[in-house]
This record gives C-alpha cells, sequence and structure tokens, in this order.
C-alpha cells in the first residue's frame, strides 16, 4: 500500500488541533502518552475496526491493515479492541501493532465462557449511548446491567502497559429511545420516558427519531465532543442512528420483524465513524448477553436510592430482609421504593461477587468467611431459641 508524503512520526507531536488525528480524538495528552514510540519511529494510530487477528488503523499516512500479533494475543482483556490508540510500525509488510496506549476508559462485559473472562466493546469512548426502540416493552432488568457497566467504564480500563489502575474517570452514559414516530401519543410517551428516568438515576433520557428527525439534532450536539459507543439489542436502531448522524447510509441496516421486534444482526463488527458535525460515533453489534464485570461500584451508582437508604438502616451490616429497624423494607412498605428495584440490586451484587470470586482469591475467602459468621450466627440462634447452650 501506497501514500502521499505526509510528516515523520517525530514531527507529529505538536498542537494537537493540526495533527491529521485530531478528528478522531487525538489531543495533547495522547500525543504526551505516545512521544516515547515516536522517538522509536512508530506511527500514531487509532483503531476503527478489528477483525480475524487483523485491524484496520488510522494514521497520519492513511488508513493501514495491522496484525495483532505482538498484543498478548491470549488476554481478552489486552486484545486490540475498537477506540483503542496504538503504535503501529511507519512501513512493512505486514505492518504490526507494537503496543497500545493506556485505556482512559473501557465498556467490558463478561463472556459466556465458564472462565468467567472480561470482553472489552469498546475503548476509550466519552459517552455510552445506551439505545432501546420504543417498539418493544422495555426490559428494565437489561438496562439497570448496561447502566452499572457503563458506570464501570473507568475500571475495566487497563493500563495495558503495566497493568496498573484505571484512567480518567468513568464515560458518560445517556439512554436514547429510539423510533419515537412509533408512539405518536405524547402522554404515553412521557410515561415511557418516566418508566427509564425511574431506573437512570442521574443520567439523560432522550427519545429520537431517524425517520422524523425529532431529538437528532440535541443527541448530535452531544456526542459531537469525544467518542460515543451505541450499544443495545438487535433491532434497537442503533446503525440507523449511526447513518442519519453520518448523513448517508454507511452502516446496513434491516427491518426489524414485526412479531417481537428484534434485528437480524446487520452490524457484525464494532466500527469506528467520524461525524461530519465533530466526534466520533462507534457501532457495535446487537447484544443478546450482558453479563456484569467488576461493576460494583456501577451498581451502587444505579441503585443510589438503595445505598442512600441503607445508611438509615438499624444495622450496618444489614441485609434488608427481615431485621428489625431497616428503612429498605420501610421504603417498600410505604411505596416510596419498588420491591423489583431491590430485588434487581440483589440480583446484579450476587453475579458481580459470583465473577469475582472466579477470578480473584481474597473474595472467595471474604465470601467464606460470611458464610461461616452466618452459619455460626444461625447455630447460635436456633440454639437459643431452643434453650441450649454451648
Amino acid at each position: 500500500m501506497s501514500f502521499p508524503s505526509f510528516p515523520s512520526a517525530s514531527s507529529l507531536q505538536g498542537p494537537s488541533a493540526s495533527h491529521p488525528l485530531s478528528p478522531y480524538g487525538w489531543d495533547d495528552a495522547w500525543a504526551a502518552e505516545f512521544a516515547p514510540y515516536a522517538e522509536q519511529g512508530l506511527l500514531p494510530g487509532r483503531v476503527v475496526r478489528v477483525d480475524r487477528g487483523q485491524c484496520d488503523v488510522v494514521t497520519p499516512h492513511g488508513t493501514v491493515r495491522a496484525d495483532t500479533a505482538f498484543v498478548v494475543p491470549r488476554d481478552p482483556m489486552r486484545i486490540v479492541c475498537t477506540g483503542d490508540w496504538a503504535a503501529v510500525d511507519p512501513d512493512g509488510d505486514p505492518q504490526f501493532v507494537r503496543t497500545l496506549l493506556p485505556r482512559r476508559t473501557a465498556f467490558v462485559r463478561s463472556t459466556s465462557s465458564q472462565r468467567s473472562e472480561g470482553q472489552v466493546l469498546a475503548t476509550n469512548v466519552d459517552h455510552i449511548v445506551i439505545c432501546l426502540s420504543l417498539a418493544v416493552e422495555f426490559d428494565l432488568g437489561r438496562v439497570e446491567r448496561f447502566l452499572a457497566l457503563a458506570m464501570s467504564s473507568s475500571s475495566g480500563a487497563a493500563l495495558l502497559r503495566d497493568g496498573g489502575p484505571a484512567g480518567d474517570g468513568a464515560a458518560e452514559p445517556i439512554v436514547v429511545l429510539t423510533k419515537a414516530d412509533l408512539v405518536p401519543d405524547t402522554a404515553t410517551l412521557s410515561y415511557l420516558v418516566q418508566d427509564i428516568e425511574g431506573v437512570a438515576p442521574g443520567v439523560q433520557v432522550l427519545t429520537v427519531s431517524s425517520a422524523t428527525g425529532e431529538g437528532i439534532d440535541v443527541f448530535s450536539a452531544i456526542v459531537s465532543g469525544g467518542t460515543s459507543v451505541l450499544l443495545g439489542a438487535s433491532g434497537a436502531g442503533k446503525s440507523t442512528l449511526a447513518n442519519t448522524l453520518l448523513g448517508h447510509d454507511v452502516m446496513e441496516v434491516q427491518a426489524a420483524r414485526d412479531v417481537d421486534g428484534k434485528g437480524r444482526h446487520t452490524t457484525t463488527t464494532r466500527n469506528l465513524l467520524v461525524l461530519p458535525s465533530g466526534g466520533v460515533l462507534i457501532d457495535t453489534p446487537g447484544l443478546r448477553g450482558v453479563g456484569l464485570w467488576d461493576a460494583e461500584a456501577g451498581v451502587g451508582q444505579v441503585f443510589s436510592e438503595i445505598e442512600e437508604l441503607a445508611e438509615q438502616c438499624r444495622f450496618a451490616d444489614c441485609a434488608h430482609d427481615s431485621e428489625p429497624g431497616c428503612a429498605v423494607l420501610a421504603a417498600i412498605e410505604d411505596g416510596s421504593l419498588h420491591e423489583r428495584r431491590l430485588g434487581s440490586f440483589r440480583k446484579l451484587l450476587r453475579e458481580n461477587q459470583r465473577i469475582a470470586a472466579k477470578t480473584d482469591a481474597r473474595v472467595r475467602s471474604e465470601i467464606l468467611r460470611d458464610w461461616k459468621r452466618k452459619g455460626a450466627e444461625g447455630r447460635a440462634a436456633m440454639d437459643a431459641k431452643h434453650g441450649r447452650f454451648r
């Protein structure tokens, strides 16, 4: 592959605004991270697509096809992902990604494998856009899962160079309700928005329609700054929304099935696209499973009202089951907290704890100690009830 004449890698460390990669999100901080690799004569680039052990990387010399074999291929948390910033060979046949720059954020879910591995879906994103179709009934529990992972996006951003802690902070989640033209009644639409706002405290909820243009200008203004990733089930309208923002059809789309509103997985890879109004968009295939991964902090944020109520419980270790003086149970009784929310909170915490226990010996030890403590307390209570003393 031949390219026109461009500046050398070492001369591309000036102001980020004039850098050829600035439309893809290059800034002064990335330039500083890349400086050691520029001295080695490597090129900076952003990964725009990954498939079959290779990736498309946009560099100051154009888009190149690069092999990923040098980047720890056996660790699913460290493999090259769409959105990564990379150091690439300036020439060679084939070209290689030599290393990845530390990730600022990463959206990670657990895989369906028995090894309980994490799968990185997108990296270095500023906005995580959860797309829900108004053509089908909402699964509120699934929305809570997405939000918990989104709010934990900084914890998944491992520094690839030395395995250190996360980057600058979590990405901002946004819930976008697509196909608003299918709900012409404004009162009904308002109730649906309230349903989502009830499970997404502090999260912006937008209604949009690619067919009529409703809400597109507002959404376009939000994603014009930074990198955004579109997530959701097949048929949620992600690719149609991407095409609308781009102003022409880039992503292939198909109509959802009338019987259940599900799509047909027309998007098969994660693709990074530059928007004409500014900003970068990552479109993703539809997600069937959304398993939690290192999402304890995110679960706490999604269910912040339960966390706040728990601070008012009589006992610090209240399980919100049948303990006296439980503020959480009192809120359920007076109707200020829905019982479904507490059930979902417990379910997600248990799931996240199971995943953590499979990968962290310390967590397994803490769980075992907790089980033993509760067992001893239960036996002591039974002995006291029947007048037995040890």
